[in-house]
């Protein structure tokens, strides 16, 4: 953006964030454990949207602890390290960060890596604080921080204090709920009881907001983000009021004088 300015070029930044779900007492939890599980550890989480921390209701929490676990043994079996469906982190630069981030909160599932292999298990992290470095940082990597919360103004209170995101999921079927998360937090996307999925969609655009971003882009959003419009107005060569054309003086008392005889 910097560089763009110099030549006063306009930009599309498509950053990244950390992305939430909320997860209400209310959610499905047989759907939408799988859907955080696949959009969070799909590619090792090296992925600009996928869900970075998730906000738990306190009511359905330890379900949604015991259903994660079951689905990702389910995903990768009781070892990832041998599973072909589990990624590996990009670099080591990378593994030491991430690796630094693990020492934040309580480890309740997870945590073990070989650096040899540049490989992290899924890691679940429960008991972490809003100033953790977990919590500060987009974490780009298999570790899934836990926050409780215990109903949903805190929820979206929690969301509204940090930065806005690049995508923002929403799991819950009371309709309500769906709405007042959508109308009172501010992210480039999202789903509603889905993660990632949006990205795939030609008919809605993607980007991001704030710090996650700016512009939009997929399908007509591409063409519209990267095209000019130019206004053009063709005029006819048929006569021309003569009241656009000055001298106005006389032309604006005759006119004064109309409206007040008009009122």
């Amino acid at each position: 953006m910097t560089a763009a300015a110099r030549y006063l070029t306009p930009v599309t930044l498509e950053l990244g964030g950390k992305s939430p779900a909320i997860v209400d007492e209310e959610a499905s939890l047989n759907y939408g454990i799988k859907r955080i599980a696949w959009g969070k550890f799909f590619n090792a989480e090296q992925t600009c949207i996928a869900p970075d921390y998730v906000l738990v209701h306190r009511k359905i929490k330890d379900s949604f602890i015991e259903k994660m676990v079951g689905t990702l043994h389910s995903f990768y079996g009781e070892n990832p390290m041998m599973s072909p469906d589990y990624a590996r982190i990009i670099n080591e630069r990378h593994f030491n960060r991430l690796l630094q981030l693990m020492k934040s909160g309580w480890v309740i599932y997870g945590g073990n890596s070989q650096r040899k292999d540049l490989y992290i298990a899924p890691t679940i992290i429960d008991q972490v604080s809003p100033s953790d470095p977990v919590m500060q940082e987009e974490i780009f990597g298999p570790i899934l921080p836990l926050v409780e919360y215990n109903d949903i103004d805190e929820a979206i209170a929690f969301v509204n204090q940090r930065p806005r995101p690049l995508a923002l999921y929403c799991f819950s079927k009371n309709k309500k709920i769906q709405n007042r998360i959508l109308r009172e937090t501010s992210s480039g996307g999202g789903c509603i009881n889905d993660t990632i999925s949006h990205i795939g969609s030609q008919e809605l655009p993607f980007g991001g907001i704030g710090e996650s971003g700016m512009g939009g882009y997929h399908g007509k959003a591409s063409f519209d983000t990267f095209t000019h419009q130019r206004g053009i107005l063709f005029r006819s060569n048929l006569p021309d009021i003569s009241l656009r054309y000055p001298p106005y003086c006389d032309r604006v008392s005759l006119l004064q004088l109309l409206f007040r005889f008009i009122r």
